[in-house]
């Protein structure tokens, strides 16, 4: 593998990292923030019913994960290539899924679940992710499918 492509990686793994940890703060922020509890002989008994609020920010959370770790794993991919074709591919593949990372990471923003600090941090590493693989891509079509 190329410095490069090493860098690139890098840069996916350190993204999915931040995905793993940003999905399992906001399930954390929003299992804790609307607990509740009846007082039954005396003791706190919870609910166990899963409100539908946390419904919502699941499935977001897990497509901004299924999306945002799978940018690494087809970038992966694409360094180990069989061919020319294969690595344009999973190449594409890759940008793919950093740009729908940027709509999931968008609409938690939209939907009050990232406040501006969050967003801004997360949503500018996605976005140089794309630009990077944008760039990768652009090479690729002008290189006729050089890897």
């Amino acid at each position: 593998m190329s410095e490069v492509s090493e860098a690139i990686q890098e840069k996916c793994l350190v993204f999915g990292d931040r995905i793993i940890k940003l999905n399992d703060y906001l399930l954390k922020e929003a299992a804790n923030a609307k607990l509740t509890y009846k007082i039954i002989k005396g003791k706190k008994v919870y609910d166990k019913t899963v409100p539908v609020y946390l419904q919502s920010v699941s499935n977001l959370c897990n497509q901004l994960l299924r999306a945002g770790t799978s940018i690494g794993a087809n970038n992966a991919e694409a360094c180990a290539a069989i061919s020319k074709a294969d690595f344009k591919s999973k190449s594409y593949i890759a940008l793919k899924e950093a740009r729908e990372s940027l709509y999931w990471i968008e609409l938690l923003h939209r939907n009050n679940y990232l406040d501006e600090k969050q967003y801004l941090s997360i949503y500018n590493d996605c976005e140089e992710l794309v630009k990077i693989l944008t760039h990768r891509c652009k090479k690729l079509d002008e290189n006729n499918c050089a890897k």
